[in-house]
């Protein structure tokens, strides 16, 4: 499961994306929550576009109105069949979050959490997978929803995340083409762990969780050894 992740700078997004139209505009962020508006790159007409979504998928049939259950991570075995992700999937409605890294915990022996930072070591910013839907309120206006898809954790991050063993779906730089607009086995063929020698992590702050603590640079520094 991921809960927490930081944002790419705007214009390295953009870059790193290949977005050709309607620039993203979103403030710096250490600590992406679920709920909040983050950037998510789609394919419109042929062409790789910016949106701002609420994560945690509302689907079509809900009327605007979130659910109850979790809907911020799919798990891959689960997009086809799932209630929440099946119509996504089927008509092709998929996204790419673009992060700078993420955190997940590690469960020690006596039960207590540290959180850990996770990045890749071949590229500053990077993709997930994930899908988006639209639901209409009551007053008639549209809420746009994403959900990320995670996948059976590589080594590194079963070692790390230890209660779960899952990890999102990070997508190859070459492969973003595929899972935006390929056809559906080319784009199911895509949701795999993540080669772990190309990842980089370190346990951090449990300031992280707290909300109410500074949102900056300072919760991905390495605590220090010992």
């Amino acid at each position: 499961m991921c809960g927490k992740y930081i944002l790419a700078q705007a214009a390295k997004a953009e870059r790193a994306l290949g977005i050709r139209r309607s620039r993203w505009e979103y403030p710096p962020s250490y600590r992406v929550l679920p709920t909040e508006q983050v950037p998510v790159a789609v394919s419109q007409h042929g062409e790789r576009t910016a949106a701002m979504m609420r994560w945690g998928l509302v689907p079509f049939w809900a009327h605007g109105v979130p659910l109850k259950a979790s809907t911020i991570n799919a798990r891959v075995e689960r997009i086809e069949t799932a209630p929440s992700y099946r119509d996504p999937w089927q008509r092709d409605q998929r996204c790419i979050f673009v992060m700078g890294g993420f955190y997940e915990p590690h469960v020690n022996a006596d039960g207590s959490r540290d959180q850990f930072f996770l990045h890749l070591a071949d590229r500053e910013v990077f993709g997930v997978a994930g899908l988006w839907d639209r639901s209409r309120r009551a007053d008639g206006s549209w809420i746009h929803s994403c959900v990320l898809i995670t996948v059976p954790a590589n080594r590194l991050l079963a070692e790390i995340h230890n209660e779960k063993q899952r990890m999102p779906a990070i997508l190859a730089e070459e492969d973003h083409e595929a899972w935006l607009a390929g056809a559906k086995p080319e784009a199911r063929a895509l949701l795999r762990p993540y080669p772990d020698e190309l990842m980089v992590g370190w346990q951090v702050s449990r300031r992280v969780n707290n909300p109410r603590l500074p949102n900056d640079a300072s919760l991905i520094e390495p605590l220090p050894a010992g």
